[in-house]
């Protein structure tokens, strides 16, 4: 596998502990609060100051504060993040997207700005389902929309307290940006970078970044404004590969393959074993630009001393767009395997697959995607410091975010599908971390008889629009307040909150030459480039695959198909379908109350700290889904079906309330001046995703005859869902040795109930009926059977159209040919329709249920020390995290599974060098493998992530006190992602990887 990413977990062990032992040396007592202490800068201060909000804070919380103005450590808010103990990150072309806390992936932690829930939209691919596609339905907020640059710190929150709302059941993040009356007088800054993505292809290899902040202050600190802005434009590249599904049986029961009379079986699996048949193996390129805009005016007015009026506005855009192609072996599955081998799984998986064909196609499809996302919040805060004892607060902010296709026609996705239909053979060997393929061409049929694979030998199949957008709008407004008392003080707030989220999906789906490739060499020349993808992947020997290939400009074939095809009857256009498939609404109203009481005390001498209360909340949640009911599943060809919808809305809804008391304790105790002891108890929420709750059938579909047995499935959303509910319990020792340097180790549990597991029923829905079973399907079988013709889904769907067109067929069963090319030429001149007298089709429904309960546990292990003045520093972390239901590869493949996702551990080391001029950071991040989804295409796969380490590097020279000049690389080593089910050698998703450099200098005034 990933050989690079594989981590020792002895020698990250070894590197800890040394570097606590060497913190010995060094141990001096705390000083005195009242002393005058030594002004640090740069890294170092940054590392202080968020090494005091872990001391100072009640309950478990790590912070990463900016190391100057306009200078996060980290451009991406996640890959800083991640150096934080607990805290793990997802990567989306290379860069730091969601979070993962304790095992909670971005659907269940709460991104908060400056203490306000932000809203989270991310439909990006119109929901096409590949190549890294989302369908719009998501709580998990990306930090890819954001700059750091206005970042004054991130404040991460395990532990739960009663003034924090409700969501993070893994943690709260909290984003702190900067103030001008907190800053006071001028301040500005203004800095500029250049990037370099080595996996850039066809963009700029240079590309500007620039981002600025400025301050300002009266004299009287009574009205203050502050303005950031940046704008970065980043072109890259990748090669990936994917399967679409594995097809999981049992050997001797289930006959996933179709062999060839003289087929060779090498180390077959044992009777009864499960095994794996792919449907293919993808290779991909893509080449794509992102252009990121983000800006924050606040203003803030104190006419009088004890109170301050803040109002801000943020704005965040981000713009994707993306050229990707396929090359594309698929499995024809109609008794043409000659050659199989298995490797030794405990479910076998094929590491050879040989066919013999005659004709069948070799799949181009070019695809073009383009989305923008895009967050505006307005805020108000008042603070009013009644008197030296009271104090009350209002917070208000109505923020909203949409992900918007904005490709030509309001497309998310434009797919033209292309193919040459000229393939005698093909062998596809699975035995590496990136399958190859060895294909033998003949042309003299169906190509342009040249005996080579080139542009005359395509033709059109299928174009296809997506459309996929998600919009959230959330409006909080609170009232807190605070009264002081001996040794105490005690708060209580009341909230009320609004969410609403919409999500709407469609498909524009055209014929054109139909997956049958009506007219081979019809696509003029210019329209299609050669290209050997093979060759791009620079980490992988792909000298056994085949080395032809080629692209096209997705839009400019899709407008050439439309103009060749379209008819005001088909209705053909290079633009979404305003028909929504899917248009989904669910809104969450949510009132709520706290109080809470920290008391300052004294146990046996020693210091102690004390904060307990409670939270009240009760929340309305209303789902409705106006749907386009499925009329049936159109039958294309053996596995092809599309669905056809109604014309007319149908309203479905549904609804439900709940409430929560939710009660926290945080105590910790100074045991000597620099060791803190501390025990944390809260019980927290986490709701359920938008997709789970919509009231909408969905995802349609079956790759053959349930005559043959196939099972149709579908997806049905469950309003009723209740909130995940954890209680959490965390007990932790921290040892603050110097100003700088300290070491902790800390355990939690959480005993978490309601996970969201699935429920399956076979139902019909809405009528649709059957045409691949009943009388029509089962004379087709009898007159395949009476011929001595193997009856498999391809040779069934030939023979129904055969029969069902006795004008083009008058011979009827007669007029039967078995040879792959007539059946071609039946598939692509005829479809399936439903009629009269078949039997209703009965879907494998999958549906959303609270029926869950788990354990999630771990330890974090964190060390920070400086090495006296030398200017040297290291900071080393380890986290451990486990739990009690994982997933079982050897499961009956038909059975849905619940298990803990996410879950993994992770490790960090950051080595520091700093003086007056000179600053350097070398930071490694390493993530075990982990299980990322469950219950993936028809055989219920997992999805499992492959262990992933990365070096990165940040060096900096202050020329003097105003100018910097800095230079930073990211995955220096150049790692990749690599994603499997349920073996290593059943690769769902690989990622060829560069390294991206930046250079740029920091102005400050």
């Amino acid at each position: 596998m990933n050989k690079t990413a594989r981590f020792n977990k002895k020698l990250i062990a070894s590197a800890i502990a040394s570097t606590m032992l060497s913190g010995l040396g060094g141990y001096a007592v705390a000083q005195d609060d009242n002393l005058e202490e030594v002004m640090v800068t740069g890294i170092r201060a940054s590392l202080e100051a968020s090494a005091d909000t872990k001391r100072n804070s009640a309950g478990v919380v790590d912070a990463i504060n900016s190391e100057d103005m306009g200078k996060f450590p980290d451009t991406n808010l996640a890959e800083s993040l991640q150096r934080i103990t607990g805290v793990s990150i997802s990567r989306v072309n290379g860069e730091g997207s969601e979070v993962t806390v304790r095992g909670f992936g971005g659907d269940n932690n709460m991104i908060t700005l400056n203490g306000r829930m932000m809203p989270a939209a991310n439909a990006y691919g119109g929901g096409s389902g590949s190549g890294g596609t989302r369908g719009g339905a998501t709580r998990a907020f990306d930090f890819a929309n954001l700059a750091s640059e206005s970042v004054s710190a991130v404040e991460v929150y395990k532990t739960s307290k009663a003034n924090i709302a409700t969501g993070g059941i893994g943690a709260t993040v909290n984003i702190k940006t900067a103030r001008p009356l907190d800053n006071g007088g001028f301040k500005a800054s203004i800095g500029g970078k250049a990037v370099m993505d080595s996996t850039n292809r066809t963009g700029d290899d240079v590309t500007p970044e620039l981002s600025g902040i400025v301050s300002w202050a009266d004299d009287s600190d009574m009205f203050g404004v502050s303005l950031t802005a940046s704008q970065q434009k980043r072109d890259f590249g990748n090669s990936n590969a994917t399967v679409n599904d594995w097809n999981i049986g049992r050997w001797g029961t289930n006959n996933l393959y179709s062999f060839a009379d003289d087929a060779e079986i090498i180390n077959a699996p044992d009777e009864g074993q499960l095994y794996a048949r792919p449907n293919d193996i993808r290779y991909a390129f893509s080449d794509s630009q992102r252009e990121r805009t983000n800006a924050q005016l606040t203003l803030q007015f104190r006419p009088q001393e004890n109170l301050t009026t803040t109002v801000d506005y943020t704005y965040a855009e981000n713009n994707i767009s993306e050229h990707r192609g396929e090359a594309t072996i698929w499995f024809a599955n109609g008794n043409s395997v000659d050659r199989l081998e298995f490797d030794n799984s405990p479910v076998a998986s094929p590491i050879i697959i040989s066919e013999k064909l005659s004709g069948k196609d070799h799949g181009f499809e070019q695809q073009y995607r383009e989305q923008t996302n895009t967050l505006e919040s307005t805020g108000l805060n008042v603070e009013w410091q009644v008197n030296d004892r009271f104090s009350l607060a209002l917070d208000a902010h109505d923020s909203s975010m949409e992900s918007l296709p904005t490709g030509p026609g309001k497309s998310g996705e434009i797919a033209f599908s292309m193919g040459a239909p000229v393939l005698a053979s093909q062998v596809v060997n699975y035995s590496g971390d990136l399958p190859t393929y060895q294909i033998v061409v003949d042309d003299s049929v169906r190509g342009n008889n040249n005996g080579v694979l080139d542009k005359g030998d395509i033709g059109s199949q299928v174009a296809r629009i997506f459309y996929a957008a998600q919009k959230t709008d959330i409006t909080q407004v609170k009232i807190d307040g605070g009264f002081e008392f001996e040794d105490g003080r005690f708060e209580f707030g009341v909230e009320s909150r609004s969410m609403e989220t919409t999500q709407q999906a469609s498909d524009r789906y055209m014929g054109l030459g139909d997956w049958g490739i009506a007219s081979p060499g019809e696509i003029p020349a210019d329209l299609i480039q050669d290209f050997n993808l093979a060759g791009e992947y620079d980490d992988y020997n792909t000298s056994a695959s085949s080395q032809i290939g080629f692209k096209g400009d997705a839009i400019a074939l899709t407008q050439w198909g439309v103009d060749k095809y379209g008819t005001s009857a088909n209705g053909y256009a290079l633009a979404y379908n305003p028909d929504f498939s899917q248009n989904n609404i669910v809104k969450e109203d949510t009132d709520a109350f706290y109080f809470q009481v920290a008391v300052k005390g004294e146990l046996a001498g020693m210091e102690t700290n004390y904060l307990t209360g409670f939270r009240y909340e009760t929340t309305d949640v209303y789902s409705s889904s106006d749907s386009l009911l499925p009329r049936y599943l159109l039958w294309q060809d053996n596995n092809d079906f599309q669905t056809v919808r109604e014309s007319t809305v149908t309203v479905l809804s549904g609804k439900t309330s709940y409430d929560h008391l939710l009660p926290s304790v945080d105590f910790d105790i100074a045991l000597r001046e620099d060791l803190k002891g501390r025990v944390s108890y809260s019980k927290t929420i986490a709701r359920a995703g938008y997709g789970d709750l919509q009231a909408s059938v969905s995802n349609y579909g079956t790759i053959g005859s349930t005559y043959l047995g196939s099972r149709p499935t579908a997806n049905e959303g469950n309003p009723q869902l209740v909130p995940l509910e954890s209680n959490n319990f965390d007990v932790s020792l921290e040892w603050y040795y110097d100003d700088s340097s300290y070491a902790s180790v800390g355990l939690f549990e959480k005993r978490v109930a309601n996970f969201v597991g699935t429920e399956q029923v076979d139902k019909n829905h809405f009528g649709v009926l059957d045409q691949t079973n009943g009388p029509r399907a089962q004379a087709a079988a009898e007159a395949l059977i009476a011929r001595d013709i193997p009856v498999d889904d391809t040779s069934l769907f030939v023979m129904m159209a055969v029969l069902d067109n006795p004008t083009a067929f008058p011979g009827g069963a007669n007029d039967y040919v078995n040879s792959s090319q007539f059946q071609i030429d039946v598939a692509t001149a005829y479809d399936l329709i439903p009629v009269a007298g078949d039997p209703e089709m009965v879907f494998r429904t999958s549906t959303p249920v609270n029926n869950k309960e788990a354990k999630i546990y771990g330890a974090e292990f964190a060390v920070q020390h400086f090495f006296g003045d030398t200017g040297f520093g290291v900071q080393a972390n380890y986290t451990l995290v486990r739990g009690d239901i994982g997933f079982s590869d050897v499961t009956d493949p038909s059975v849905s599974q619940f298990a803990l996702t996410g879950l993994s551990d992770t490790a960090n080391i950051v080595a520091i060098y700093e003086n007056d001029a000179f600053q350097a950071r070398l930071a490694y991040n390493w993530r075990d493998k982990y299980l990322s989804a469950t219950n993936r295409g028809n055989s219920k796969n997992p999805l499992y992530v492959e262990a992933y380490s990365q070096i990165d590097l940040n060096v900096s020279y202050n020329v003097n006190e105003q100018l910097t000049v800095f230079f930073e690389g990211l995955n220096l080593t150049e790692e990749n992602i690599r994603q499997y089910g349920r073996s290593e050698s059943q690769l769902w998703y690989l990622e060829d990887l560069g390294a991206r450099y930046q250079i740029g200098a920091r102005y400050n005034f």
